[in-house]
């Protein structure tokens, strides 16, 4: 082993040291800098809801912080009247019925995924992972000791994978499959049918699932989001279920997701979050019971928002000569393919990735998008529908102007 290589030398962790940055994150980092700089800089990086936390949920919070029992620690798996109402959401919205001993919650859907993964992989087990994927999902798996396997799904397929590719995919190590739908990045939502046989596929080989149900209530047309362990009830012993309540209420900076799965799988990642960080900030756990225990009534409105967005920026994505963009049935990003105008000449440059693209795009016209190498499938773009009306058609007509351009 050679000095630059030695433990003693090391100054990061290998381990540490082999996790990228969340492309996401330094995408809609690099737009607020420049923002704060003073340039009119449009971002549709951060899968981030533009609209206030209901009031009822702020005041929620507002009234625990006088409470002087929320000055303290609590149990590190979470509030009980928090797990309860959790269970109590379950069943309403899926038709999923789960004790609140089977639940965890977390500091956001990041901690719940990893954890999830942490409580059931041991060192080289496999999960196939469909792709293109949510930035976080494989450095999880790896930081957990797994080995992501991706199964790639493109536009054809409305991003959907087929149980053949997920077949093919499968080795005698592999130990967990990944189900998402609606999905980050694309907006796919699989049918009943598509998750139903999925599922049953899973079953028979005795394969775990982790389901992430964060979008569960962005769903738009005739699109239904299915809760796999609902639907097959055989599936629950081997089912851990990722939500939150970041997407579905606006509050993606409260830092409160959970994890739904078998009582010993909780009970360990529950022993691992008791040293990791100990129970999620009390005030933010009472807005979460506040939120899941209400109404959908806001949920609602916010939904007919993200639906005129998602039928006015895939209208305006597919007026471009060089790009496919499918629309969405889901949460709330659009996933183009910008094949078409790789190679070409844009103001002076010849784009060969998807990442000198969007470069490009917000160096020339100040949009910030996030590249597809960043799900794991290069080619493409994401743009988050989830911020306002105006800004949304000003960044895609400047990115109209630009692409326009495009010479052979």
């Amino acid at each position: 082993m050679s000095a630059a290589t030695s433990p003693t030398e090391r100054r990061v962790s290998a381990r540490i040291g082999a996790i990228s940055e969340s492309a996401t994150l330094a995408v809609d980092a690099k737009a607020k800098a420049l923002k704060a700089a003073g340039r009119p800089v449009i971002g549709f990086g951060a899968g981030e809801p533009d609209f206030p936390t209901p009031d009822y949920i702020v005041e929620a919070a507002a009234a625990a912080c006088h409470d002087p029992k929320y000055h303290r620690y609590t149990p590190a798996g979470g509030l009980p009247e928090l797990k309860k109402a959790i269970a109590d959401k379950t069943l309403r919205d899926s038709g999923y019925e789960v004790d609140p001993s089977q639940i965890l919650v977390t500091n956001g859907g990041k901690q719940a995924i990893y954890e999830a993964f942490a409580a059931i992989l041991d060192p080289g087990d496999e999960v196939i992972v469909p792709a293109p994927y949510w930035t976080t999902y494989p450095e999880s798996i790896r930081l957990a000791g797994g080995v992501p396997v991706e199964v790639v799904a493109d536009e054809t397929t409305g991003y959907r994978v087929s149980v053949e590719q997920l077949e093919a995919a499968r080795t005698e190590k592999t130990k967990v499959v990944l189900f998402v739908s609606p999905s980050n990045p694309t907006g796919s939502v699989y049918t009943e049918a598509e998750t139903e046989a999925i599922g049953r596929w899973a079953v028979e080989h005795g394969l775990w699932v982790l389901t992430d149900e964060i979008y569960e209530h962005l769903v738009y047309g005739d699109a239904v989001s299915v809760s796999l362990p609902a639907l097959l009830p055989e599936l629950r012993d081997k089912c851990i279920v990722v939500n939150g309540v970041a997407k579905t209420y606006a509050m993606t900076g409260w830092r409160v997701g959970w994890i739904v799965g078998p009582k010993d799988v909780i009970k360990a990642a529950t022993n691992l979050q008791s040293h990791a960080t100990s129970n999620v900030a009390n005030v933010s756990q009472v807005a979460a019971l506040a939120a899941v225990s209400g109404d959908l009534d806001a949920v609602a409105e916010m939904r007919k928002a993200f639906d005129r967005r998602r039928q006015t920026i895939v209208k305006m994505l597919s007026e471009i000569d060089g790009v496919v963009c499918p629309t969405p049935e889901g949460a709330f990003y659009a996933y183009p393919s910008v094949k078409g105008l790789l190679g070409k000449e844009i103001r002076g440059k010849r784009p060969q990735t998807s990442v000198e693209l969007a470069a490009l795009i917000l160096d020339e016209v100040e949009v910030a998008v996030v590249p597809g190498e960043a799900f794991g499938t290069p080619g493409y773009l994401r743009l988050s529908y989830a911020l306002g009306d105006e800004d949304l058609v000003e960044g895609v007509s400047r990115i109209q102007k630009l692409l326009a351009e495009a010479r052979d």
